[in-house]
């Protein structure tokens, strides 16, 4: 990164600290935008995240996408660009110097507005990149990112000001690195909006049994085509999509609602409880639980970061 890159990623960091000024994701008053702040190590966090910008003003993060795993750092972003199930984990966060992130999910009206109106030309559509992606935090997106924040600081402007630099913020995007990837995201029949659909269909009825003959109609795919496309935007497999929405679904039950695993894992489509047991400890590192046992003895490790 050049020099003067750090800038106005230093300026955020102290925006985010001003504004976020204990441990946690604090949403705002402005729409769309999260700002998110630790002063430790987090365990893995897994969720369901949404088409969204991320950029680390302070501190490093892993995630966890099926079988590919990205770190990033100080001055680099993240983007989403469809709904995937993630693994998230900071590695390096102290109270001294906390993990400290800007998180603006994208919205696909105006990002397809925007497109139109900035002309550019069909979207290379011979791969499907991989639904996230890391790239450097360009000073000119870092800087409206900082502009963006510091608007909580003039609520009265919000209003008005926010809009044109969500925008800005989107333009910085559609210019820079990530360019083909967010295009896909607003494309009528491009490929990651079929896997959308895909992906879409199965949130709505993960509970309901797999069939890949039901899920490849609704999405305007052939078998093989949503099996091969499904696979390289999420990295997961359509099966392998739908088991951790369940689990983690099981595993919201079981914290929140106070479910013994067993019903949990019914509730959520699984007839064995073995099964069911397994495929939970395969994904969080511990049977239901011994995992819930730890969420609540140290629930600040789990935060959403």
């Amino acid at each position: 990164m050049q020099e003067n890159a750090f800038a106005p990623i230093g300026e955020l960091a102290k925006e985010i600290a001003r504004f976020a000024p204990v441990d946690g994701c604090h949403t705002t008053q402005v729409p769309r935008l999260s700002l998110f702040r630790t002063s430790q190590a987090t365990a893995p966090v897994h969720g369901v995240q949404h088409p969204a910008l991320c950029i680390v003003a302070q501190g490093r993060k892993q995630v966890l996408l099926g079988e590919d795993m990205l770190t990033y750092g100080t001055g680099q972003c993240l983007v989403i660009s469809v709904g995937v199930p993630m693994a998230g984990q900071v590695v390096e966060a102290t109270p001294d110097a906390p993990y400290l992130c800007f998180k603006l999910e994208l919205d696909p009206t105006m990002l397809a507005s925007l497109i139109f109106e900035m002309r550019l030309p069909p979207v290379d559509r011979s791969r499907e990149p991989l639904a996230i992606a890391v790239s450097e935090a360009a000073p000119s997106l870092a800087d409206a990112a900082l502009r963006l924040v510091r608007l909580l600081g003039a609520q009265g402007d919000i209003a008005m000001l926010a809009p044109l630099i969500e925008r800005e913020i989107l333009y910085r995007l559609l210019t820079g690195p990530q360019a083909g990837r967010l295009r896909e995201i607003a494309t009528g029949e491009s490929r990651a909006q079929q896997v959308s659909r895909a992906i879409g269909w199965l949130q709505a009825n993960f509970t309901e049994p797999f069939r890949a003959e039901v899920l490849a109609t609704e999405s305007r795919m052939s078998l093989s085509s949503l099996h091969f496309h499904f696979k390289e935007v999420t990295g997961l497999s359509p099966l392998q999509y739908q088991k951790q929405l369940r689990l983690q679904e099981a595993r919201r039950l079981i914290l929140a609602e106070a479910l013994d695993a067993a019903s949990a894992g019914h509730r959520v489509g699984y007839d064995s409880p073995s099964q069911f047991s397994r495929e939970y400890s395969r994904l969080f590192g511990a049977p239901p639980r011994r995992d819930i046992d730890r969420l609540r003895a140290a629930p600040e490790r789990f935060v959403e970061v």
